[in-house]
C-alpha cells in the first residue's frame, strides 16, 4: 500500500493444533506469505535491524519481502543513529530502509522522532551547561523538520513521540520533560504536522493496558487535541509474555476499544512473545555473571522444546484472533523483528540469553506459530 492510500484509509476511520504436513505447509508459504493472507484485515509489518540494513544478513531481507508489507527501522532512525551531533547526519541506513520499502511497495513507518533513550547527551548541553529551553526547542524543531521533510514522499506513518509516560503513571522525568515541560509532546506533533501535513502521526508506548497509564495517556492526548494539535493513532507496543494473563486478551481488547473511542487508530507496533522467565530484576547483567540463576533464567539455550513451541503458537493465535475481531480499528500489526537470531530479547533485560519470541527461528525457518497464523488467516 502506498502512503496516500494508507492515509486515506486511516482517516475513515483456542489454537487448532492439527496443522497440515510439513511439506504442504512449505508449499503454502511459497505461494502466499503472511502479508498476503492477512491483506483483507490489516497491514502486517516487521522491524528491520541495523545489522540487516547494513547488508550483513541478506536472507532476512528476502524473507521480509515475501512475508510482510510494512516495515519499521528498529534503530536506524533513532536520534543518536541518524543525528549523533548537532552538525552531523547519517542518512545511509535510513536511505537503505526507504529504498527497500519502495522496491517492495511497502508501508514504511518512521521510528522514532522523539524518545528519552538513544539520544545523544550533547543534545541537552550547551558549552558544558544545561541547554536553555529555547535552544532545545530549536534543536527539536530542526531534527523533526529535517527528518520528516527528507522522507515525506515515502514514509506515511511516524512514531512521533515514544514512551513519554512512566510506570508510576505520570510524566517520565526525562531531559525532554525537565527542560521543556509537558509541552514537548504537543510541540513534537506540531512540528511533525507542519513538516508533512498529510502524515499519519502516532504516540507510541508500552503497557498501555495498565488502566492508570492508559487513562493518563488518554488525558494527555485529549489535552493536546484541545490545543488544536492532531494525533492520528496510538501505538500499542505489545511486548507480551507467554503467560496468557500477562496481559490478558480482555485487557488488550478493552485497551483497543478505549483508544479507538477517543478517535485514534490503534497500531500494534512492536509485537513479540517472551518465552523466558521474567528477569527484569537482573537488568543489564550478563547471563554468565548470574551463575546460580543462569539455568533458571535461560532454560532453552539448546533449543525450544516442542511443548513451549505449542504454547507460543497458542499465544500468537489468541492475539491475532483479537486483532482480526477489531480489524476495523487496527490498520497495522507489526512484529518487533523477523527471526529469533536478531531479537532484542536476547540481550534485554539480561544480556546473553536465548529467546524465541518471533515467528521465524534463528535459521529464518517458520515456526509452529507461523503456520498457526497462516491457517487462522486462510480459515477466517
Amino acid at each position: 500500500m502506498d502512503r496516500r492510500r494508507f492515509i486515506h484509509n486511516s482517516a475513515c476511520a483456542g489454537i487448532s493444533l492439527t496443522l497440515p504436513p510439513a511439506r504442504m505447509q512449505a508449499e503454502a508459504i511459497k505461494k502466499t506469505g503472511l502479508a498476503e493472507v492477512f491483506k483483507d484485515s490489516f497491514k502486517l509489518g516487521t522491524a528491520i535491524s541495523t545489522n540487516t540494513l547494513s547488508g550483513k544478513n541478506p536472507p532476512i531481507l528476502d524473507l521480509i519481502a515475501r512475508e510482510f508489507n510494512a516495515i519499521t527501522a528498529e534503530n536506524a532512525m533513532k536520534w543518536n543513529s541518524i543525528h549523533p551531533s548537532d552538525d552531523l547526519w547519517n542518512w545511509e541506513l535510513c536511505d537503505q530502509f526507504v529504498s527497500f520499502g519502495r522496491a517492495n511497495s511497502m508501508l514504511m513507518i518512521g521510528h522514532t522522532l522523539v524518545w528519552h533513550k538513544q539520544t545523544p547527551s550533547s543534545l541537552f548541553n550547551d558549552r558544558g551547561k544545561p541547554i536553555s529551553p529555547k535552544k532545545l526547542y530549536k534543536r527539536l524543531e530542526n531534527h523533526i523538520s529535517t527528518v520528516v521533510d527528507r522522507y515525506k514522499t515515502y514514509i506515511a506513518v511516524w512514531d512521533v513521540v515514544n514512551e513519554a509516560f512512566d510506570e508510576k503513571v505520570g510524566w517520565r522525568k526525562s531531559n525532554w520533560y525537565n527542560l521543556l515541560g509537558p509541552d514537548f509532546l504537543s510541540q513534537s506533533f506540531e512540528i511533525a504536522r507542519e513538516a508533512d501535513p498529510t502524515a499519519h502521526l502516532i504516540y507510541n508506548d508500552f503497557r498501555l493496558e495498565n488502566k492508570k497509564k492508559q487513562a493518563f495517556t488518554i488525558q494527555q492526548i485529549k489535552k493536546i487535541k484541545k490545543k488544536g494539535v492532531r494525533v492520528d493513532g496510538i501505538g500499542l507496543q505489545c511486548h507480551v509474555e507467554l503467560d496468557s494473563n500477562k496481559p490478558t486478551i480482555q485487557q488488550l481488547e478493552e485497551t483497543i476499544i478505549n483508544f479507538y473511542n477517543e478517535g485514534l487508530q490503534v497500531h500494534i507496533t512492536e509485537l513479540d512473545v517472551d518465552v523466558l522467565p521474567n528477569a527484569w530484576r537482573y537488568r543489564d547483567q550478563h547471563i554468565n555473571d548470574l551463575s546460580e540463576e543462569a539455568d533458571k533464567l535461560n532454560p532453552y539455550k539448546n533449543g525450544l522444546p516442542k511443548k513451549v513451541g505449542i504454547l507460543l503458537a497458542e499465544r500468537y493465535e489468541e492475539l491475532f484472533r483479537l486483532f482480526i475481531k477489531h480489524q476495523d480499528k487496527i490498520p497495522r500489526v507489526s512484529l518487533w523483528g523477523t527471526s529469533d537470531d536478531e531479537t532484542w530479547r536476547n540481550y534485554r533485560p539480561v544480556i546473553g540469553r536465548t529467546n524465541y519470541p518471533l515467528l521465524f527461528d534463528s535459521k529464518q525457518q517458520p515456526k509452529r506459530a507461523y503456520f498457526a497464523l497462516h491457517k487462522l488467516a486462510t480459515d477466517s
